[in-house]
């Protein structure tokens, strides 16, 4: 019984949450044009892209036709970025396909989205509608998680690519902060357009076109004007440009003399990579926010020792062009902030606000986060990343030993000899597991002093931070940041990340009980749900059960087969109300009296009284629906005690399909006084009986009749298959495969010939 039905979190189409760790900018590799600027030389770098007619050779060649719809959006909607997500074979999980324009560097947190998430492509595509956000105030007030992660002034929207009932996937667009609040019908018909093409495209496709393992950038049509280089090259200050990609695709020689480098050393390169005093996500952040909204950003940053230098940045729909000068700071103080207004004014002040960025943006995404593995998986998205780390590794206090529960980025098998290190022995890892303080190695050489022969110095790293986590007062762990090179921790960062240290704790312990919840939830429900049918003469059986997929993916729906006696067999299902450890063990308590009044009365409305009365008894707020069906097998006909549970769809051996008009009671633990009315249900051989319980059926904003229709419609298509079969198309075909907002039990009776 689903009660009060939950509603899907939404999460904004193309809404990408900035991966941490400064940069300029971040991606795969455009080329660009050989050029000489004065001493300093401008090399092509690497990499591609689909461009007009142009596809990777690893590339899907189908991929390369999706990509023209993506590329008339800027004539038919103005639009410069965006992409296209499809489901994944099994449909559970929305994969970026296609990244159109300089999204692509936005997106490495969402390029594999659940489609239980609520971000807007999955909200276009179970709602079939499209969806909109008309600029930043609407994100904060729908979508706050959106607003934290990508906080940037823009407007997006995503469009389902769904034909003949069957769903795609999803294409969304976002704009510049500038745009109107509402599409205009240009742009809502130019959507539309784009939407229909390539469902037309996916839907001809044969076999199916699969995401690639990538997400394949698609360049907007044309391109910018190639610079004036000798002009560009006589500016006294430095001029850099950086592709879509976020990769140095042109430095002047000024530009490389002022950032400290050659120019050889910089393209084809992020701007962080190569100079790690960018690192800082302020500067990320300015980076995004000029592509992101198409408007100017500017800062400063302290090239070390005591070199300031200003970045100004001006983004268009190809890239953006960086210009570098020296910064006039006086006794390390900064120049007052300008008007955004006026890009060539000077820029910004220079803050750190580093730390805070990292700490909200981590408590941000693990508020999400329900099992171990979820906690693992965010730490590595977020934090190794942003901290220029290779590998992370989360170990656990358990029994006196540490035992290993993920890891990412190291080769297989590698850490594997960790799990189980004894709380006795003298490790890096167990030290942070037993005593409160971090520790940091910034060399192979600092780990080797002070752990000399143990295997954590041969795992193939260069520099360590082990963080002890914990919460509540108690240490349950150890997370390991690897570094595949030295790393110079500064103060501020060792700060950050021991404060990090505790946030993953406090997830982890949370998950820790989440799963262990869990795990005994649902071997309840599995002990109180029968593993096997009986095997009965004149009948074929099967049965389904799918607990929901929000919440502890238990629930109270039941079913139950029991041999009465020679000649009869009582059929049961029922749904108790809710989805957790209490909706379970009423379950079992119902099923239990069932079977016993089933085996001392023959009459299925004294079952139905009975049952009522000790539910009752119990003292329980939970209602309870049921129905209870005692079959006469030699009169091949059956009896029917309805307490207030959905009607059953029978089939008739001629192949028509119709829902049954039973006389119902009310639901159980309503009245003490109800009775039960029973309804005589005829079974010739041929006849399928369907039971079943509402979340096969009922859907938040769903239309029940329709729902029913379906139903009935499907099984009378499909019920002559074998009945495993059956059960199995029922379940595909109500929509509830993989997505529900309550849990599914179905039962199947089939009279067959003796």
């Amino acid at each position: 019984m689903s009660g009060s039905q939950p509603t899907s979190s939404r999460l904004e189409a193309g809404a990408v949450e900035p991966s941490t760790g400064a940069r300029l900018g971040a991606g795969a590799v455009e080329p660009s044009t050989d050029a000489r600027l004065g001493a300093g030389a401008v090399e092509p770098s690497t990499g591609a892209r689909l461009e007009a007619g142009a596809v990777e050779p690893s590339t899907d060649a189908r991929l390369a036709a999706l990509a023209e719809p993506l590329r008339s959006a800027p004539e038919l909607i103005g639009a410069y970025q965006g992409g296209v997500y499809l489901l994944s074979p099994d449909e559970d999980v929305l994969e970026l396909t296609l990244s159109f324009g300089a999204i692509r560097q936005f997106t490495r947190g969402w390029q594999h989205v659940a489609l239980a998430s609520a971000i807007p492509v999955t909200d276009a595509v179970r709602t079939g509608a499209r969806i909109w956000v008309g600029g930043g105030e609407e994100m904060a007030r729908r979508y706050p998680r959106v607003a934290v992660g990508m906080p940037y002034a823009f407007c997006l929207a995503a469009a389902p690519l769904v034909a003949a009932e069957r769903a795609y996937g999803a294409v969304f667009f976002i704009w510049p902060a500038a745009h109107p609040a509402e599409l205009s019908q240009r742009e809502r018909h130019g959507l539309a357009e784009i939407a229909r093409r390539l469902t037309e495209l996916l839907a001809r496709a044969d076999p199916p076109i699969r995401p690639a393992p990538r997400p394949v950038p698609v360049s907007p049509p044309g391109g910018a004007a190639d610079p004036l280089l000798a002009t560009v090259a006589r500016l006294p200050d430095g001029v850099c440009s950086l592709g879509l990609d976020g990769r140095l695709a042109l430095v002047t020689t000024q530009a490389a003399r002022l950032l400290g480098r050659p120019v050889e050393q910089l393209l084809g390169v992020k701007p962080w990579t190569a100079l790690p005093w960018l690192r800082d996500p302020i500067y990320e952040y300015h980076y995004r926010a000029a592509m992101i909204s198409g408007e100017p950003s500017s800062f400063v940053a302290l090239r070390p020792p005591d070199h300031w230098l200003s970045f100004r940045l001006f983004p268009d729909p190809y890239g953006v062009t960086v210009r570098v000068a020296a910064a006039a700071v006086t006794d390390r103080a900064l120049p007052d902030a300008p008007p955004m207004s006026d890009p060539l004014a000077d820029p910004m002040p220079h803050t750190r606000p580093g730390a805070l960025y990292h700490i909200l943006h981590l408590a941000t995404a693990l508020t999400e986060a329900a099992s171990v593995q979820d906690v693992v998986s965010m730490v590595s998205d977020q934090i190794v990343p942003g901290f220029g780390g290779q590998a992370v590794a989360v170990l656990l206090a358990e029994s006196g030993k540490l035992r290993l529960v993920g890891h990412r980025g190291y080769p297989p098998g590698l850490v594997d000899q960790f799990d189980g290190t004894p709380l006795t022995e003298s490790t890096p890892g167990v030290q942070a597991a037993t005593v409160p303080a971090p520790a940091f190695f910034e060399t192979r050489g600092e780990l080797e002093r002070l752990y000399a022969g143990r295997p954590e110095t041969q795992d193939g790293m260069a520099a360590w931070a082990y963080l002890p986590l914990v919460t509540s007062g108690r240490l349950i762990g150890t997370c390991v940041l690897a570094f595949a090179e030295p790393h110079r921790f500064a103060l501020e960062e060792r700060a950050v990340l021991t404060a990090l240290g505790g946030l993953i704790a406090q997830a982890l312990d949370r998950a820790r009980l989440y799963d262990t919840k869990s795990g005994l939830a649902r071997g309840l429900q599995d002990r109180l749900l029968p593993s096997v049918l009986p095997t009965i003469p004149g009948l074929r059986t099967a049965a389904r059960y799918l607990p929901a997929t929000e919440g502890m993916d238990i629930g109270g729906d039941f079913y139950d087969l029991i041999r009465v006696d020679r000649d009869a067999v009582a059929v049961v299902i029922g749904d108790v109300q809710g989805h957790n450890v209490n909706a379970a063990a009423l379950m079992g308590q119902i099923r239990t009296a069932v079977r016993a009044f089933a085996t001392a009365d023959s009459d299925p409305s004294t079952v139905m009284a009975r049952t009522n009365r000790l539910v009752l008894d119990l003292g329980t707020n939970l209602l309870a629906s049921c129905a209870y069906l005692r079959v006469d097998l030699p009169r091949r006909q059956a009896w029917l005690a309805d307490a207030g549970h959905p009607v059953p769809v029978l089939r008739s051996p001629d192949g028509r399909a119709r829902l049954l008009a039973p006389r119902s009671g009310v639901v159980l633990n309503v009245d003490p006084a109800a009775e039960y009315p029973q309804t005589l249900i005829r079974l010739p051989v041929g006849t399928t009986l369907l039971l079943y319980t509402d979340g096969l059926v009922e859907t938040p904003g769903g239309d029940l009749d329709q729902a029913l229709a379906r139903l009935t419609s499907t099984l009378a298509r499909h019920g002559g298959e074998p009945l495993d079969q059956l059960a199995d198309t029922l379940i595909d075909q109500s929509g509830q495969a993989e997505h529900r907002t309550d849990d599914v039990a179905l039962l199947l009776v089939r009279s067959v010939a003796d």
